[in-house]
């Protein structure tokens, strides 16, 4: 029989993943976040536009209703900037790691042997700006399943193909 060891470990020789280098999100992903937004702030617009028009007793409120509008459009787009910002992604030898969140920033570090599957996807904006959004799959479930959005095609392509080989690699 084996001796059992268990020694301990000097976490401060880990590699320390603060210091790695993130790629960020494509700067066309900020015209597909614009896209979206007005498209929200539209709807938005109509719904209060018919709560004016149909209820009466709404109308004194008009100057309400359009600070309110104009201030949830401008916090929203700034914060769809700032995570835009913040957002980024670092592929390494042996480990993918995405970084996300604007208050609480929540770091993912998923080993390739983790990796179950990857799918491409495309929205109809992201398509417009050859765009595309790339969802790995872990075997943890969907608490460890990150999706990397704003993505130019062909790269997301190439990282798609790089990551389906390292699965083949470490099988």
């Amino acid at each position: 029989m084996q001796d059992f060891t268990n020694g301990t470990i000097d976490i401060t020789a880990l590699p320390k993943y603060e210091e790695v280098q993130f790629n960020a999100l494509s700067r066309k992903y900020w015209k597909v976040a614009l896209l979206n937004t007005a498209i929200f702030l539209f709807i938005l617009a109509l719904a209060m536009a018919l709560l004016l028009f149909f209820a009466k007793e709404t109308r004194s409120y008009i100057y309400v209703f359009a600070a309110g509008y104009l201030i949830l459009s401008i916090f929203l787009i700034m914060l769809y900037q700032a995570r835009i910002k913040r957002t980024g992604y670092a592929i390494r030898e042996k480990d993918l790691i995405y970084k996300s969140g604007i208050i609480s920033i929540a770091t993912s570090i998923i080993p390739f042997t983790r990796i179950q599957h990857i799918t491409l996807n495309e929205g109809i904006f992201s398509r417009m700006f050859q765009l595309g959004s790339l969802h790995v799959f872990t075997a943890g479930g969907g608490s460890g399943s990150i999706t990397i959005p704003g993505l130019d095609i062909e790269l997301a392509r190439t990282i798609k193909a790089e990551l389906t080989r390292q699965l083949t690699n470490t099988d």
